[in-house]
């Protein structure tokens, strides 16, 4: 199968289109139309290969969730045509990431060993080991950033400069805790740790809506719970299915998104890796087997167009 990198689309009633890290977001007047490219990023850097299949992973598992979260409330979705679209209202997003960890992993940890021990201005406590689970989720928000990367920004900042208000900002927290808390409750049933993740937030006729993707590998940390406890004993890493992976590998072999610095060979092989290692989350977090589509970019088309005439 060969992964979907690009589209180029003309639904009814276009009227522009975003080009992210992963995602083509075509705008349909009173709908969204959210493309999940096969596209990889890592280090805020679109890797130079797609990997089949990723798309469906990520659109289908956030479906899911969204799914699964609509009693805390709203969101975005209203039908998933294709398996790798979710076609859903056009919300005025918060300009925030709304990130919240429960344990010391990735960006968090690498900040700790660095000597901080505060992380937008939340503040962490001395003595702790990597991926050891903090005493209560923290809250480190980061800007959006159009290009290049998104920042770390404390929750005064967000507010004293307006990106969003003290009211809202009180009820994306606690929007964002209920989420996490479902996640993790679903994750346990599957065996599973969710250490860390991301959500977006907008805003539509003057409610908080989910928006995007939700506890997907693209934004999400997963530790397996089984030997959890005594791989943290022994300081080992933990078997993990997240993207870290793959950032863990660019490392490996010299590449953290820093300038001078290149992309690594992404072989057939290493491809096909990272495709088994997006359907094995897919699979463990859902607790589903993995149905592989025979997807193209006519196929896609053709079924975002019935769906948009159909909600006509």
């Amino acid at each position: 199968m060969k992964a979907i990198v690009r589209t180029d689309f003309d639904f009814p009633g276009k009227q522009g289109k975003y080009v992210g890290k992963v995602r083509d977001v075509y705008d349909a007047g009173e709908y969204l139309v959210m493309v999940v490219s096969d596209r990889i990023s890592a280090f805020d850097v679109v890797l130079p290969e797609g990997i089949p299949y990723k798309g469906q992973v990520l659109n289908q598992i956030a479906a899911k969730f969204l799914d699964a979260t609509t009693d805390i409330l709203p969101n975005w979705k209203v039908a998933v045509p294709d398996p790798m679209v979710t076609v859903g209202y056009k919300c005025e997003p918060f300009k925030v990431e709304m990130v919240i960890r429960g344990y010391l992993s990735g960006h968090a940890w690498r900040e700790y060993k660095a000597g901080k021990r505060e992380i937008c201005g939340v503040p962490m406590p001395d003595g702790m080991v990597e991926n050891q689970k903090f005493p209560e989720p923290i809250i480190t928000p980061t800007t959006k950033a159009a290009e290049g990367h998104d920042e770390d920004i404390s929750k005064e900042d967000i507010i004293a400069s307006g990106l969003v208000s003290a009211e809202d900002y009180e009820q994306l927290e606690k929007y964002t805790r209920a989420i996490f808390r479902r996640g993790t409750e679903i994750a346990a049933k599957q065996g599973l740790i969710l250490v860390d993740t991301k959500y977006e937030f907008g805003k539509k006729d003057g409610r908080i809506y989910l928006m995007d993707e939700v506890h997907t590998p693209d934004s999400s940390r997963y530790f397996y719970a089984e030997g959890y406890s005594e791989r943290l004993a022994k300081g080992e890493k933990q078997k993990q299915l997240s993207k870290e992976f793959v950032r863990e590998w660019l490392m490996a072999n010299g590449f953290q998104g820093q300038d001078g610095q290149k992309v690594p060979e992404m072989t057939p092989e290493v491809v096909a890796g990272i495709t088994d290692r997006y359907i094995e989350l897919y699979e463990h977090i859902t607790g589903e087997a993995f149905v592989k589509s025979d997807y193209s970019t006519e196929a896609i088309e053709a079924n975002v167009k019935a769906c948009l005439e159909s909600l006509k």
